[in-house]
């Protein structure tokens, strides 16, 4: 098992961003379990990180979009901004980058399913651009935007848009009827899986897993629409 010196070091060559403050870092990565749970300031879990990252991504991500759209639109700028910077597009980055391993829960939290729950990790990942804005300025917090956040963009706003964008692509053909089915669930009450299938007239088109309906759903719409896709290519 790795101990905290290690885990800080394995993240730190992930992300390809060296502390001057590792105790930046590290609050970035502990959760308020972990620090009631040890009897830590309280301020030292990764709140005050989150609040300052939310603010710094909303600003690069701004700039990004800007800049590569010069035709578009305020509230088209708007409405996809909010697909790359919420909730489950960050747990998505977040993912890209096994995030979730490295986070600092209390046993309560971890054994209730937290380290692979989409509102902690999308908060780490928040936390952990502030950090670095904190200890290198706002270049290196790009360069770390950049790199988790704003790359494979058309494949991660596909993600993010694969009910509403297969629900486009069904509505071209006025007669298809598109429709999600549970087909099962795994797991305790507090930390289930859920089996979702996407079916188009009857017939499977794409299959997804989540730890909500909602989330299965996503899966499913997305493998649909790669399916098309390659169909239509």
């Amino acid at each position: 098992m790795r101990n905290r010196k290690e885990l800080l070091n394995e993240l730190q060559e992930k992300i390809g961003y060296r502390f001057c403050n590792e105790g930046l870092l590290k609050q970035a990565i502990t959760h308020s379990s972990f620090a009631n749970e040890q009897k830590i300031n309280k301020l030292s879990n990764y709140e005050r990180l989150e609040f300052l990252g939310d603010a710094v991504l909303e600003m690069v991500c701004s700039e990004f979009l800007f800049q590569e759209n010069p035709e578009m639109p305020e509230g088209q700028l708007t409405r996809l901004r909010a697909s790359m910077v919420c909730e489950p597009a960050l747990a998505y980055c977040a993912r890209d980058i096994d995030l979730g391993s490295y986070i600092l829960l209390g046993k309560g939290e971890e054994a209730t399913g937290g380290r692979n729950r989409d509102s902690i990790t999308s908060d780490v990942m928040e936390a952990v651009i502030g950090a670095i804005f904190v200890d290198g300025g706002i270049e290196e917090a790009k360069k770390y935007i950049y790199r988790f956040v704003l790359s494979d963009l058309e494949n991660k706003i596909l993600f993010m848009d694969s009910k509403t964008l297969l629900q486009e692509e069904v509505q071209k053909n006025n007669t298809a009827q598109l429709h999600y089915e549970l087909v099962g669930e795994t797991g305790p009450d507090h930390d289930k899986e859920f089996r979702v299938k996407a079916c188009l007239d009857g017939k499977e088109i794409g299959t997804g897993v989540g730890r909500t309906k909602k989330a299965a759903e996503q899966q499913a719409a997305y493998e649909a629409l790669m399916m098309l896709k390659g169909r239509n290519e």
